[in-house]
């Protein structure tokens, strides 16, 4: 997704799209030579790429928020399972707590020290130095054990609430970058549907952005090692596949969820955002780039694409656009960088 074309600069996703396709008189005539009727459809292409561009900030902020939610999910269930262990090892030394204040009664009546076994506190019964000659070291062995035990339980469950409210924030906040993406995508979807159909179907598969004559001269299509040779054949094999944001496969894909899953067929986990996948690896010139590498445009790192030599990238586009082939030069690099 991103921006199919290069801007100055981006208003950021919690902005509202504008009112650009408001001002279609003056961009008109500011337009001088330009033919009147050509003017709207510029306009709408440049804030239907501006409407891109921002719902794919908000997708990577979605993408992000969510592996968070995720990785909370499951420390969650993870806690809620040893708290559940541990609670039955509480069980199972109270019952042999309780199995010999149960003999001491029947021998002659409870002792007061074992009336304090069953206290919130195990320690306070310990702590009470003129009853320690009263307990022999099976009972102060047992009540350690179950002291132990209920210090761990508890710091388990304060542990696990504590990951219950994070996980509701990121729950609000994966909500909240979905409806920005939702409502940028609706909007660019409203100003196609209104345009031409023939001009609709050229800007769907126009090329991203402009060509740039100041890049450097790239070529060869073969990869430098396995890894690399795996993850271009994984990310080839997806052409044609749909864009889905926030999805990373294997029947569509964001921009970042289709270099995470072709280099996962390397044997090479990367993280879930371009933002994060540009710090992995080591970082390159573009005139050193090599098939594999990742190119990282714009610099807010908001679309990534994967180098396949002779100048071209493999990228999942934007809604609308299938994955596929596209100049590397199709929109600013910010950087390159071999995982």
């Amino acid at each position: 997704m991103g921006s199919h074309r290069r801007l100055a600069s981006s208003s950021g996703f919690n902005r509202g799209a504008g009112a650009a396709i408001c001002v279609l008189s003056a961009a008109a005539a500011a337009l001088g030579a330009v033919p009147a009727s050509a003017a709207p459809h510029a306009d709408t292409r440049a804030e239907v790429d501006r409407l891109y561009r921002q719902a794919e900030e908000a997708t990577q902020a979605y993408d992000k928020a969510d592996e968070r939610a995720g990785a909370l999910r499951r420390e969650v269930n993870d806690s809620q399972d040893r708290i559940a262990r541990q609670q039955e090892r509480i069980n199972t030394l109270r019952e042999a707590l309780g199995s010999l204040a149960g003999a001491q009664y029947r021998s002659g009546g409870m002792d007061p020290t074992v009336a304090l076994l069953f206290s919130d506190d195990p320690q306070d019964y310990l702590d009470r130095a003129s009853l320690l000659d009263r307990v022999d070291a099976r009972q102060a062995g047992q009540l350690r054990r179950l002291q132990a035990a209920m210090r761990e339980l508890a710091q388990e469950r304060a542990e696990a609430a504590g990951n219950l409210v994070e996980l509701e924030k990121s729950r609000k906040a994966v909500a909240s970058h979905k409806a920005v993406v939702e409502r940028k995508l609706a909007k660019a979807r409203r100003l196609l549907n209104a345009m031409p159909a023939a001009d609709r179907v050229a800007f769907e598969h126009a090329s991203r952005g402009d060509d740039r004559a100041d890049l450097p001269d790239l070529s060869g299509a073969a990869a430098t090692d396995a890894r690399a040779a795996a993850a271009i054949a994984a990310a080839r094999s997806a052409l044609g596949k749909p864009y889905v944001w926030g999805a990373s496969g294997p029947s569509g894909f964001d921009c970042s969820g289709l270099m995470q899953w072709s280099y996962a067929h390397a044997g090479i986990h990367l993280p879930r955002t371009s933002q994060e996948q540009r710090h992995v690896g080591h970082q390159v010139p573009l005139s050193q780039a090599q098939p594999g590498d990742l190119v990282v445009y714009h610099s807010d790192a908001s679309h990534v694409g994967m180098y396949v030599g002779n100048g071209q990238v493999i990228h999942a586009p934007y809604p609308g656009a299938p994955v596929r082939y596209d100049p590397v030069g199709m929109m600013p690099v910010s950087s390159v960088t071999r995982p």
